[in-house]
């Protein structure tokens, strides 16, 4: 090799950002989730709907329904129980009959979740309906069954006399549509569960 001739060296150049550094992937993507779970969902929602209208207008025609008269009296004097003697009976039937009418008026947004399960304004419609319909059916329920207790056990210390011997007819209707309220309570919680499920999860 000559003293007078240069020599070149080609060196690759390497980018800086690579050095050190694994290339970027993004990262998969989750499956998708299939939509059979929130369509058995929504269909499970409209049995339970359905259940709980029968319960609630159940409970309301056995409580409108309780009135008795005792037999061994005249008619110009005689013992009656009837449920509009009480406010609290009357309160229950209203309060029964409205959450009835609301579960039947909720049954077409019920449909909607189902044919569209990833809909949120209906199902969100729904659980802020059911939390109050299930709030009028426990205060109604509660109130009841109170009277009903008073009624199959009264209260020496207060003069309440158990009237339920008398008036054994009264006392059993009364007693069934303070049970079938507890049964539209509990449908109503189950409900108001499934739609913060379904909500969650969407």
């Amino acid at each position: 090799m000559k003293s007078g001739d240069a020599t070149t060296i080609e060196v690759q150049e390497t980018s800086a950002a690579s050095k050190g550094k694994a290339p970027l992937i993004p990262a998969p993507l989750p499956p998708p989730r299939p939509e059979g779970w929130r369509k058995g969902i929504a269909i499970f929602d409209f049995v339970l709907r359905i259940c709980a209208i029968v319960a609630a207008l159940a409970a309301t025609a056995a409580m409108g329904t309780s009135d008795e008269t005792l037999p061994f009296f005249t008619q110009f004097f005689q013992f009656q129980a009837s449920y509009d003697d009480l406010p609290t009976f009357q309160f229950f039937v209203i309060a029964m009959a409205i959450v009835g009418g609301y579960l039947v008026l909720s049954l077409p947004f019920s449909i909607v979740t189902i044919v569209r399960p990833r809909a949120v304004g209906p199902r969100f419609l729904l659980l802020i309906l059911d939390t109050v319909a299930l709030t009028l059916a426990t205060s109604a329920g509660a109130a009841a069954a109170a009277i009903d207790y008073l009624a199959h056990n009264g209260n020496p210390n207060t003069n309440w006399l158990a009237i339920c011997q008398q008036f054994g007819d009264f006392c059993q209707k009364v007693s069934g549509a303070v049970v079938g309220s507890f049964i539209v309570v509990v449908l109503l919680v189950v409900l108001v569960v499934l739609s913060s499920m379904a909500l969650r999860r969407i």
